[in-house]
């Protein structure tokens, strides 16, 4: 893994991202909400579940931000 893509976030931000994903995700899934803010919380939600199980975030390198 390439320095680029070294992990930038400590376990407790990884859990935390992972559950509010999978909730957001849920709340799309489970069709408590619909149209277009369906679509949004899904999103979001992968995108926290994504940079969750993969301890990296994009936004964190960006702007030179850890929580590591």
């Amino acid at each position: 893994m390439s320095a680029i893509f070294k992990a930038n976030e400590s376990n407790v931000d990884r859990i935390i991202r992972v559950v509010l994903g999978a909730v957001l995700v849920g709340l799309n899934i489970g069709g408590v909400v619909t149209g277009t803010w369906g679509w949004v919380l899904l999103v979001a939600g992968a995108v926290l579940l994504l940079t969750g199980l993969a301890g990296w975030c994009a936004l964190y390198r960006l702007f030179g931000f850890s929580t590591k």
